[in-house]
This record gives structure tokens, sequence and C-alpha cells, in this order.
């Protein structure tokens, strides 16, 4: 039966460029239907230079709840007034609370919902060498993730020197790393070195954290057929090694698509995105048992159509 929007609905969203492909409505309403919260929830796309003027607005209005997404995850941390500590040690936030106050409070559940699917095999991660491709918010949400799972060794890969130093430097250097984190290798490399060859070639686990490969369901944009990296370069991987896209559309992405042909186990974002909006539900309600299930279905039916 079609949900009946009236005075009542509350507005719950997602802010971000572009939106158009996020799957994060389909997921929230179908969990909204079977909890039988009175919400809606929208994507707003939202132009850097008008992010500060749409949250006032959407607090103004009693918006329950929102969700981040790129380009916005850290320059969102600067407006909060309040961030989980989480938040704080990534400066980055994906989830934002409406405070009695009339402000907003910043969560992260992205490393709870990456970490989901990696738990999930049956694979023993402590003491194993990652490559994270990217070095954005995403990133590391990824990084606090693989700390979390005991890591040895992460490599972490840009396209620009400053941008992955400027990256390490927030990371290595945050004074919310614990002791247990600190046991972690974290050093970085451009996408030209000499040495990122050998950083794939003993990777246990490898991470897309980038846009590349998705379709934005931009009728401005061609859906993307490139793989990070380039194609040519994945040659030299062990078959052991699991590969990670945080891209869920197309699903497959062209790489996983690549990486399934030469006998790896791949993981695509979906899950992650699920995981981490049902935790984003649960800070929003205040309701622990979300209906991960009816989310899961909802988004595989939407991805089909």
């Amino acid at each position: 039966m079609r949900k009946i929007i009236s005075g009542k609905t509350s507005l719950v969203g997602l802010l971000g460029k572009p939106v158009q492909h996020s799957l994060s409505p389909v997921i929230h309403n179908a969990a909204f239907a079977e909890m039988g919260l009175n919400w809606c929830y929208l994507a707003f796309p939202c132009k850097t230079e008008a992010l500060t003027i749409v949250l006032n607005a959407l607090n103004a209005v009693d918006c329950r709840g929102l969700n981040i997404t790129i380009p916005h995850k850290q320059t969102v941390a600067k407006t909060c007034n309040e961030l989980s500590v989480l938040a704080q040690r990534l400066n980055a936030v994906n989830t934002l609370t409406p405070t009695t106050n009339g402000h907003w409070k910043g969560g992260n559940t992205d490393v709870e919902g990456f970490e989901s699917p990696l738990k999930n095999l049956e694979t023993a991660w402590t003491g194993r060498a990652a490559l994270v491709i990217g070095c954005g918010g995403s990133a590391k949400a990824v990084i606090a993730g693989l700390e979390n799972l005991n890591f040895k060794e992460i490599t972490v890969v840009g396209r620009r020197i400053d941008a992955v130093n400027h990256f390490l430097e927030e990371v290595t250097k945050n004074p919310y790393r614990s002791q247990k984190d600190l046991k972690t290798t974290i050093h970085g490399c451009i996408d030209t070195d000499v040495e990122l060859i050998d950083s794939l070639a003993k990777a246990d686990l490898i991470i897309n954290a980038t846009p590349i490969g998705m379709n934005t369901n931009d009728s401005e944009k061609l859906i993307s057929t490139e793989y990070p990296l380039g194609k040519e370069i994945w040659q030299h991987l062990k078959r052991e090694t699991v590969l990670y896209d945080l891209v869920y559309n197309p699903r497959p992405t062209p790489w996983l698509t690549w990486g399934t042909k030469q006998g790896h186990q791949c993981i695509d974002g979906l899950e992650m995105l699920i995981q981490q909006g049902a935790a984003s539900l649960r800070l929003w309600s205040g309701i622990k048992d979300i209906p991960i299930s009816s989310m899961r279905k909802a988004a595989n039916n939407a991805l089909k159509n």
C-alpha cells in the first residue's frame, strides 16, 4: 500500500552531490514502513556553497535527521556544535541528529557499516595487509575500521602527494587514535609510484574508497566504466586478495566484475550502506531493533529495476 504523506509526516534526508543514484531513500522508507514510523526520507542535491543555508533551513523545519555523503562529510563536521568521539577522530560526519537547542550533532556510522561484511567472512584479519584507494572522508572511516580489525599494515593511495601527506598527517597524529590503533602501520603513495606494485602484490584486502565506477544517474554524465588505478595494474594481485568496492551502483561495478572473473572474493558497498543506514536510524529514532532484512530486500529490488 502506498504511504500517505500528511501534515504529521516527519522529514529525514540525505545531503550530497550527486545524490540521484542513492538508495538511501529506498532502504530508509522501507524501514519506516516496517517500523510504523510516519517519516519520509528524501535525497537533496546540495552544493557546498549552499550547505550551511540548507542545514539551517532543515533544522528550522524540525527535520528528524540527515545523512551526509560526498563531498560534504568533512565540511559538515566543521558546522556542528557537537560531535561524537568517532566523528571527532575521523573529522568526518555522515549522520546528523538535531539537538534540543536547535543545532546539529554530528556522528559517523560509516565505520560500523564498513566492518560488517568483513566480520561475516571466514577470514582472520589480524596481522594482514590492506590497501586503500582514496583519501577522503570515506577513507578515514575505512582506516578506522581496519584498525579495529587489527590489520598490521595499511597503504593509502592517492593521485596527489600533497593530498596523501595531508591525509596521513590527519590520521596518524589524531589524538583520538588509541594505543591499540598505533599497532597498525599506515603509509601512503601516489598512483604513479613504482612501489605501488609491491603493495598491491602483498595486499590481503583492497578497498576502493573513491567514486570511480559509480553510476550517478545524471543525464549529463555517462556511466563510468573506469577501474580504480586503471585497468592494467590489477594483473599483479594474488588470487587470495579480497576486493571491496564502496560503490554499489552499478552492482557489480566494472572493477568487481573483473575481480569475480579472476576468482577474487568481492564485496560491494551495498551492505555497508544498509548497515550504516540502520545505525543512523537507531540514532534518530532511539529504536534499537531495525528491520535490516526489509532494507536489504528493498535495495535489491531497486537495483534489479
